[in-house]
């Protein structure tokens, strides 16, 4: 057995943390030969570097893209998606001309690739694959040889102008894109005119608001593209998807008919043994009394460390920054005591680690010389890492595509008889305790389509300017069938505005001296990102997003960074700095905020007997009023401290529920219980939405109250915590009955008395979970359902 030396509990029985054990069977290579189109060159090259033939899937895909179809893979981690969605286009490279008459070539035969990427290390590790292939390959064919280059914000200002001019395959990101590519395009005309594939890596991750953003940022791209005669065909890599070309073709603005989504994975791969592990029973108290868990960091630590000292190469992921430093932290101490030579063999990655940082542990990782990692989703993604023999998942990860990504990443190996294993490790959450007693909502039920919304006129706004400012907007354009279609009224808002003027060849941007392209925050960062300053020595430590600062950058906040630890000393505003001070506390910090919510519009209502379902635009005010200080390991509170931060508004969408406090008596709910049911409510919610949508609860928040000053009623709001609004409420809005029975089945199924963090309790209340009433949370939620039915 594989993991037998890591001394693991890998039974389910009485006292052990396994709860469900489920194995993915080995997968059989389906192979295909080469299409005749395919170079000689180009498929020696690929032959020297390790690849034969093709997978199934990948003959599939690269048959369609040559042919001229829009294409979307939608296959498991490692199954060869960088190869079917690039050699179409490096044949063209090479002189292939297109299969379809549809597509156009440029007159010289010459072609080339955009490559885009969410992260800079997935584009840097995709270089270095493109650069040996491209040796390989040699000058051939019009181009004179694949020419790969990134072009991002690590890029050399010197080696721009190199790149724009002679690379053929540009590797680079939607924020070079829409701040270096687009708003210069007369500078990048050779390019363009010759594009004839855009290739989407990663597509999944473009959901939410990043993938609004995305959408639109494409749009202009084909704007671009088209002004110089080049109509490029649109290939992404995605991890399986529940609808990929649905989720594809709203991203890239075409009708799903014309997107071809390959979903049967050829690639071989070994079994995984799949462990849902229950964190064990802490010796401490919550609030309101229940009982704890041992927190998710330690829990995970713990099975990192012993996977380490059997030998085996292990990746533990978790969705927050605080979380993988800490697991490395525990993971080393650990380690200590047992087998010190292992203590440097463990290390954190993650976002907001300089870039010499991210290639240092990268390659680290591939050498083998680091045996456990612990990461941030940031290594979910395609980078090239072979060999693991296990996978440690800490809380889910928000969505199914996350998690089957990471459990991909083991045993990443042809050879189909090799065991691998992971760990899906559950938090102390509503959703994480519903799909342990509910393994089915994991791997029986469909992976969740992609939640965009490129007509949110908060992201599409900015977009629609800095369209204007790279080439007039024209009415072809804002028309039903155009590339901006269902956004012309606001375009006439915008013209309304002062923003953009009309014209005679359309609309114009109103601006001199100003790049409307610096309006659109693809992260949704705000004015960000922040600086994270050593105030003893001025050094930078890292940085960090806008909406990130005042939650976790708060004065007196711990900040941790490749294992070390700081206490924030100040935080200006001003000059976008954190100002931080090297220190080593036994504590965490976690902020409170207060919550309150206004009405701004009701788009849309449903009608359940006496309760009723909204969906509308809101308007939330927000104020980081305090922090706790909290135990490393046990999570025990240790102090309550004050702060005074300015508040923050935020204008979104929400879905409400209201109902009369005599249907709420009905249901079972006596009226001093009220405040402490909806306040449950809308905790359970918030923590099951995430089934549903593409999301997680920290793209979420929620506000309840027993008279809500705009609905005169007893309300619970659940919005989502992006402006102008994501698409989750509305999602969690149209699929209301699934959502609130899977809330009302979490609760019930929990053994608690009076609610706990697995139910009912809330990481981000600020309110510190009080009042909450677990039994009227079920008794207001079985009622909704059944006035449903």
């Amino acid at each position: 057995m594989l993991l037998r030396a890591a001394r693991l509990p890998l039974r389910v029985g009485e006292g052990s943390p396994i709860k469900r054990i489920r194995t993915l069977p080995a997968r059989e290579a389906l192979t295909a030969p080469w299409p005749e189109w395919v170079p000689a060159e180009l498929r020696a090259a690929y032959r020297q570097v390790g690849v034969p033939q093709l997978y199934s899937h990948q003959r599939q895909a690269v048959d369609a893209l040559h042919a001229g179809r829009h294409v979307i893979v939608a296959t498991g981690t490692a199954s060869g998606k960088s190869l079917a969605t690039q050699l179409p286009g490096l044949a063209a490279i090479l002189g292939v001309r297109p299969q379809s008459p549809l597509v156009t070539a440029h007159p010289t035969g010459e072609a080339t690739i955009l490559y885009l990427s969410p992260t800079k290390a997935l584009a840097a590790d995709q270089l270095d694959a493109l650069q040996e292939l491209a040796e390989t390959v040699g000058k051939v064919g019009p181009s004179g040889g694949i020419r790969p280059a990134t072009y991002d914000g690590d890029t050399d200002p010197e080696e721009r102008r190199w790149v724009r001019q002679h690379a053929n395959v540009v590797l680079t990101n939607p924020d070079m894109l829409n701040a270096g590519i687009l708003p210069n395009h007369r500078g990048w005309a050779r390019f363009l005119s010759r594009l004839r594939y855009v290739i989407i890596d990663e597509a999944h991750t473009a959901r939410g608001i990043f993938g609004s953003h995305t959408a639109l940022l494409l749009r202009r791209l084909r704007r671009a593209a088209r002004s110089y005669g080049a109509d490029p065909v649109f290939t992404g890599a995605s991890a399986t998807s529940g609808d990929p070309a649905s989720s594809f073709s709203r991203l890239i603005g075409e009708e799903s008919t014309q997107v071809l989504p390959v979903t049967a994975d050829g690639s071989p791969h070994g079994p995984v043994d799949v462990y849902l592990w229950e964190s064990s029973p802490s010796d401490n108290t919550g609030d309101n009394d229940a009982p704890l868990k041992r927190s998710l960091t330690v829990e995970a630590a713990d099975v990192l460390s012993s996977l380490m000292v059997a030998g085996h190469r292990t990746l533990a992921f978790i969705k927050s920054r605080r979380g993988a430093e800490t697991i490395a932290a525990i993971a080393r101490d650990h380690l200590v005591e047992v087998d010190p030579a292992l203590k440097d063999r463990v290390a954190t990655y993650r976002s907001g680690y300089l870039k010499e940082e991210r290639r240092e542990l990268e390659e680290n990782l591939r050498s083998g010389t680091l045996l456990g990692v612990a990461s941030t989703p940031a290594l979910e993604l395609g980078i090239d890492i072979s060999g693991l023999d296990a996978v440690v998942i800490a809380g889910w990860p928000g969505t199914r595509a996350g998690f089957f990504q990471q459990l991909g990443r083991a045993g990443r190996t042809a050879d189909t008889t090799q065991r691998s294993a992971a760990f899906f490790i559950a938090g102390d959450d509503p959703l994480d305790a519903y799909l342990l007693e509910n393994p089915e909502a994991i791997f029986d039920t469909p992976v969740e389509d992609a939640v965009t919304d490129p007509y949110n006129p908060h992201v599409a706004a900015p977009h629609l300017l800095a369209a204007a400012q790279e080439l007039p907007l024209t009415p072809d354009d804002v028309a039903e069938t155009g590339l901006f279609g269902g956004l012309g009224w606001l375009v006439s808002s915008l013209t309304d505005q002062g923003h953009l003027r009309r014209r005679p060849r359309g609309w114009f941007f109103a601006h001199d001296n100003v790049s409307a392209a610096s309006w659109v925050k693809i992260r949704s960062d705000g004015d960000g990102p922040y600086t994270i300053v050593n105030a003893e020595d001025g050094t930078v430590v890292g940085e960090m997003g806008s909406a990130q600062v005042q939650p976790q950058a708060h004065p007196q906040a711990v900040y941790v960074h490749q294992g070390r630890s700081f206490i924030v000393e100040e935080l200006d505003v001003e000059q976008n700095a954190v100002l931080v001070n090297p220190a080593n506390p036994p504590f965490y910090t976690q902020a409170r905020e207060t919550t309150s919510i206004s009405v701004m519009e009701d788009l849309e209502d449903e009608y359940w007997g006496a309760f009723q379902l909204h969906f509308g635009t809101v308007e939330v005010t927000s104020t980081v009023v305090g922090f706790q200080r909290k135990a490393l390991g046990s999570s025990e509170v240790l102090s309550d401290e004050p702060l005074d931060l300015p508040p923050s508004t935020l204008r979104t969408q929400a879905m409400w529920i209201t109902a009369p406090e005599t249907a709420l008596q009905q249901a079972g709910v006596i009226v001093e219980n009220i405040p402490g049911a909806l306040h449950a409510a809308e905790h359970a919610m918030i923590g099951l939405l995430p089934l549903l949508t593409s999301s997680d609860r920290w793209d979420i928040g929620g506000v309840s109250t027993a008279l809500h000053r705009d609905t005169e009623l007893p309300s619970i709001f659940v919005y989502d915590g992006h402006p102008g609004g994501a698409g989750f409420a509305e999602r969690g809005f149209r699929t209301a009955r699934e959502w609130i029975g899977a809330t009302a089945g979490a609760i019930d199924a929990c053994s608690c008395a009076d609610g706990c963090p697995s139910c009912v309790q809330s990481p981000k209340c600020g309110n510190r979970n009080s009042p909450l009433h677990k039994q009227g949370a079920l008794n207001l939620l079985r009622a909704v359902l059944h006035a449903a039915d």
